[in-house]
């Protein structure tokens, strides 16, 4: 949803590894060597001078779904990013772009290598499927295009299968409205040097300029109208993109990313638009093809007609299972026409799905089979129930889980059935900080802690926000399950070992202007096999 439900509706200096980073690439002349082909173990050739640092490379570089032995490179080509066309000014020809893959920073020890074409129908964008490196490694890598030089990245792959390997730094984080303020957080996020970084939607907003206004007014305008065709949708990742805060934060780790509404269109569900329009399918074919280019994806979520395979599953050896989930393609349409703070009889019909009937049964069948010491469920909207409603009635959110109240008591019952070991939800899209236990029933507090939920706020939409707001306490009275609110903007930082997982609610006071520093505004920890939060 546009809103937090409560409400109902520039730089910083950069860390160790990013100057090191950056400074591999300015120490070397804008040099870089290639091997043409398919990827090739061997050492490169000496460095050739000359190549001109980022003059397509104006969108940054990214890498996204760990594997044990490889991981995606992405980069799309640009010369002109806010391109009414949507092409970023790039020429209408295929453009060969060169790949490597070195165990520093300076490229000394380059372990893959290769070639592969960027292409006109997907907007220059590549997407590189590295195999053969080694697990639990980290790695750099970078791009040559058109005589030019990318900044180099930084990645990771996922440990061996099996193995239950020292802590992961995992932060995740939702919701960036370009217009509602500055992206520092992601340059503080960046600054934390995470070995994975979740996106759970909301990535960018489909709104024309001043559509969408924060309190006190938007900061930054949106290039072009809403977007409905492809080059709209191009155009707008684009000028996200070429935001340097978002940048540095796709080069300090892979990212693992699912979409929520604002991708495609506020609140949309499966074929069902939030407002009537024509073509709606049409719009989301050409949302979910420009989703698709300018994300660290693997070829199988390339669309296929209206449809993008979304859902999927990371491991990270034996410590993490990342269950990515999809609840926008395959919902049933939001009940009580999509009213906020409303309850009936439809929102508990338990043949309604936000999941989907395949996608449910995926999930229910992986947190069975799993044998991670944490199961993680990567996904976008308030999973808990929240009554909004003080007093005797009750008010709900439609668009969450608590309008698709039979898909949640499945999960649950699968978790419970499966004896899923340390479940944990992880939910963007209500711009404010949550923490909540996740019970077998929500109507009865005395019930068991089924599994634990993390919300993350919004890394701008909503403008600079505040601690609490008048109603928290009442919120928080309501629903006693949920143990913390926070209204400021941020990113949720965790630290996952064999015993516990840690999670640091990051935020920073404002994002009005740039450069806001960041602050730990509370601490959570969950330990294995004793499911609910601990506060520290």
């Amino acid at each position: 949803m546009t809103t937090d439900p409560l409400v109902n509706l520039s730089h910083r200096v950069a860390s160790r590894r990013t100057v090191l980073i950056g400074g591999a690439v300015a120490g070397l002349g804008g040099a870089l060597a290639l091997g043409g082909g398919t990827a090739a173990a061997a050492p490169a050739a000496a460095p050739t001078r000359g190549a001109r640092l980022g003059e397509v490379f104006t969108l940054g570089v990214a890498s996204g779904d760990p594997l044990p032995n490889g991981v995606v490179l992405w980069t799309r080509l640009a010369r002109r990013p806010l391109a009414a066309d949507g092409l970023g000014g790039m020429p209408n020809r295929p453009v060969a772009v060169q790949w490597e893959v070195a165990e520093d920073p300076r490229f000394g020890r380059r372990t893959r290598r290769g070639t592969v074409v960027a292409e006109v129908q997907d907007a220059h964008s590549v997407h590189v499927e590295v195999s053969g490196l080694r697990p639990g490694r980290e790695y750099f890598y970078r791009f040559r295009a058109e005589g030019a030089l990318s900044p180099v990245g930084r990645t990771r792959t996922a440990p061996a299968p099996g193995t239950l390997t020292s802590a992961l730094t995992m932060c995740f984080a939702s919701c960036a409205q370009y217009e509602h303020g500055y992206f520092t957080a992601y340059r503080r996020m960046a600054e934390d040097e995470p070995g994975l970084v979740l996106f759970l939607g909301d990535y960018n907003y489909e709104y024309a300029a001043n559509d969408y206004v924060a309190p006190g007014g938007n900061l930054r305008d949106h290039a072009g109208p809403e977007t409905v065709t492809l080059a709209n949708y191009r155009q707008r990742h684009a000028q996200y993109k070429s935001d340097l805060d978002l940048q540095a934060a796709h080069a300090a780790a892979p990212w693992l990313v699912v979409p929520d509404d604002h991708e495609v269109e506020n609140n949309w569900a499966d074929e069902v638009p939030e407002e009537q329009q024509p073509n709606f399918l049409a719009r989301r074919a050409s949302a979910l093809q420009a989703y698709y280019e300018n994300m660290p994806l693997r070829r199988s979520a390339r669309p296929r007609g209206t449809s993008s395979q979304l859902y999927r599953r990371v491991e990270w050896g034996a410590l993490s299972t990342f269950h990515m989930l999809d609840t926008r393609q395959y919902r049933d349409d939001q009940p009580l026409d999509d009213r906020f703070n409303s309850d009936g009889p439809t929102r508990t019909d338990p043949t309604r799905s936000i999941t989907g009937d395949e996608q449910e049964a995926w999930l229910v069948d992986g947190l069975r089979r799993s044998r991670s010491r944490w199961n993680v469920l990567g996904q976008q909207v308030f999973f808990s129930q929240v009554d909004f409603t003080p007093g005797a009635g009750r008010g709900f959110n439609p668009d969450a889980w608590d309008g698709y109240t039979g898909s949640r008591d499945r999960i649950v019952q699968g978790m419970i059935d499966g004896r899923t070991r340390n479940p944990v939800v992880l939910t963007g899209d209500v711009h404010a900080n949550w923490a909540a236990n996740v019970k077998e029933r929500f109507d009865d507090p005395s019930s068991r802690t089924i599994a634990t939920e993390l919300v993350t706020t919004s890394i701008t939409s909503g403008g600079d926000g505040s601690e609490v707001r008048a109603d928290t306490a009442t919120t928080l009275a309501e629903n006693p399950h949920v143990q913390y609110y926070n209204n400021r903007r941020g990113y949720v930082r965790t630290t996952i070992t064999a015993r516990e997982m840690r999670a640091d609610y990051r935020t920073v006071p404002y994002v009005s202007a740039p450069g806001a520093p960041v602050q730990t505004a509370a601490s959570f920890v969950l330990q294995d096999r004793i499911p609910g939060l601990n506060r520290v």
